[in-house]
């Protein structure tokens, strides 16, 4: 059995389950090393393994018949990728993998589903964590009707910044464009604008976060609520000072 102590765990929600609930999972938990593009959840594929991410980040990304994709979600330090077996679902149509590589703790879904069920309290929590994410889906919808990309584009600079834990963000181009929902060289014209303020400085294959403040002030109400429901909820800080 790997000694993962709950203190030491780097990933919040691990950290804020119920200390009997993580007792429980203890027994199950893995060391994973998760690499640039490794799939954490395949579409319409039974879901056997959810994954607690300690470092990196994930995009949970929706995809229709047309092959239009388009990020929906972000996971780090925060959260889990698997977060619908909570729901009693098994699949679904949405993909996650790893944008920003990084390492985790794998954990069985019999394993935690049983632990969720000796231990109702432990259920709540990953509960509120799903509504936390669901908010982030919502925000993210408002954000795209109601705010240009500038403020877009601060924002999801802003959570990545959030879960990365570092001011440099190996963000290509092309997953700037999945997140935003626009081509590559629209992405390339809005990071202009956010250099051209001193916020952000870009080079190939990274963006190097200048001044957090100043991204605030662009993405305005854009971004914060959903940060504000995790602490409530979770009783944890991701939003970065």
């Amino acid at each position: 059995m790997f000694d993962f102590l709950q203190s030491r765990i780097r990933n919040l929600l691990l950290r804020a389950l119920p200390p009997e609930a993580f007792e429980i999972l203890q027994p199950h938990m893995r060391p994973v090393e998760l690499p640039l593009k490794f799939e954490m959840v395949t579409p319409e594929v039974p879901t056997e393994v959810v994954y607690f991410l300690e470092r990196g980040l994930a995009s949970l990304v929706a995809t229709n018949s047309d092959d239009e994709s388009v990020e929906v979600g972000h996971i780090g330090h925060d959260g889990m990728a698997g977060a619908h077996v909570l729901l009693k679902v098994n699949q679904t149509p949405n993909r996650t993998f790893i944008q920003v590589e990084g390492s985790g703790i794998s954990v069985p879904v019999s394993a935690l589903l049983s632990a969720v069920e000796q231990v109702p309290s432990a259920n709540d929590v990953l509960l509120r964590y799903v509504h936390c994410c669901e908010l982030q889906l919502a925000h993210s919808a408002l954000a795209n009707a109601r705010y240009n990309m500038p403020e877009r584009l601060a924002r999801w600079i802003l959570m990545c910044h959030d879960r990365v834990q570092d001011d440099d963000l190996p963000l290509t181009h092309e997953f700037l464009g999945l997140m935003l929902g626009v081509r590559r060289s629209g992405v390339t014209d809005q990071i202009h604008i956010l250099e051209g303020v001193h916020a952000i400085k870009a080079t190939r294959g990274n963006i190097k976060v200048v001044d957090r403040s100043k991204l605030e002030d662009i993405a305005g109400g854009s971004y914060g609520v959903p940060e504000q429901e995790y602490e409530k909820h979770i009783g944890l800080t991701i939003r970065r000072s």
